[in-house]
Parts: structure tokens; sequence; C-alpha cells
């Protein structure tokens, strides 16, 4: 008598595993889109470890950033599902926001492009050739 995963194999399919080059060069572009924009990254790095930040906190705590931008951004980010607005009914009315289960899980990829960024080796000039 035969078992019956022997008889049947179905290919292993992963979120994970891209066939080919262009399929991980296409992934990592995607990523990429929803992490473009100049003050993503900066948001990102505030509400990373659970923190949960008013609007104002949050304008407050980026120097140079406008009220448009950072609701442009915060809506984009919201929408890519990496951060999540509250709203608190009262008045005056208060939002908060924090990173999504999804977005908090960039965190230990963040650190490891920080990680890789300060380790850069240091370029020596190219050799001179001998006259």
């Amino acid at each position: 008598m035969t078992r019956t995963d022997e008889k049947v194999r179905y290919p292993l399919k992963s979120k994970d595993a891209f066939l080919t080059p262009a399929d991980g060069a296409e992934g990592v572009e995607n990523a990429l889109r929803i992490l473009e924009g100049r003050w993503k990254l900066v948001i990102l790095f505030h509400l990373f470890g659970g923190a949960v930040l008013r609007f104002s906190e949050l304008e407050r705590s980026i120097p140079g950033i406008s009220q448009k931008m950072l609701i442009q951004q915060l809506r984009q980010m919201e929408a890519d599902g990496i951060v999540r607005r509250i709203v608190h009914h009262q008045v005056p009315p208060k939002v908060e926001y924090c990173l999504t289960e999804w977005g908090q899980a960039l965190c230990p990829a963040l650190d490891a492009l920080l990680t890789w960024a300060i380790n850069k080796p240091d370029t020596d000039p190219a050799p001179s050739p001998d006259p």
C-alpha cells in the first residue's frame, strides 16, 4: 500500500520563494515602491517599537515636514496597510497613528539595511599603474 502524499506531488509554493531573478527583482521593486517618498522611512522609525503618536507629536518630531506632506505620507502608508489610523471621537478631535503588525515587521529588515550601510567598506582609490 502506498502513501497518498507520495502519489500526489504538489509543488511547494511560498510567497517568499522567487523562481527567477526577474521575479525577485520585481518583488523588491514592489516593496521599494511602498516605501518610496522622502518622509516615509522617517515616519516609520518614529513609530517602531509599538509607539502610538498623535498627528501633532509626529509633526513636531520630524522637523522640516509640512502638514500637507505628513498627511499625504500617512494616508499612503495607511492605504498600503503599514500604518493604522485611530480616530477618537471627542472635542477637540484626537487622531493617533501606530504601525500595523505588518508595518512593525519592517523593523528587522530596515535594521539590517541600516547595519549594511554603516558597515560600508572604505573605498580605496584605484591603484595607479606603474610607469
